[in-house]
């Protein structure tokens, strides 16, 4: 049987509006440590020392409070090496963590937002 030609092979990308890209491109380069290039962007390599093999895409309801208290109609999910490290990082910056979630079989989860009102996830995998 032949594999299926013209299908997602994963996400190319993650683009955002925002009043002051400038402004929220260095906020996630020094509060998040994002590598933003000086195109005013960020490449994260799926290759990455403990970058899951997978990358997630999922529909939730429309009325589902998932995203809450972000108004935008989606969350942006970033994986990180070390989550006591991004939190004591998130400390240094005034940055307040919403919610977590420690007992997740998936690994460790914790839940901000960027200065757009952004829902971020970060998640350390197990």
């Amino acid at each position: 049987m032949t594999e299926q030609r013209g299908r997602i092979t994963g996400i190319g990308g993650v683009f955002v509006k925002s009043a002051d890209p400038t402004a929220l491109a260095a906020w996630y380069r020094e509060v998040l440590g994002l590598d933003v290039a000086s195109w005013g962007g960020a490449a994260l390599a799926y290759d990455a020392p403990g970058h899951p093999p997978k990358v997630s895409w999922m529909a939730f309801p429309q009325a589902s409070d998932h995203m809450a208290p972000s108004s935008r109609e989606f969350m942006v999910n970033f994986s990180v090496d070390d989550m006591d490290a991004m939190i004591a990082r998130l400390r240094a910056n005034a940055v307040s963590v919403l919610a977590h979630d420690e007992d997740n079989p998936f690994g460790r989860f914790i839940w901000i937002q960027d200065p757009d009102g952004t829902k971020i996830e970060l998640w350390q995998p197990k």
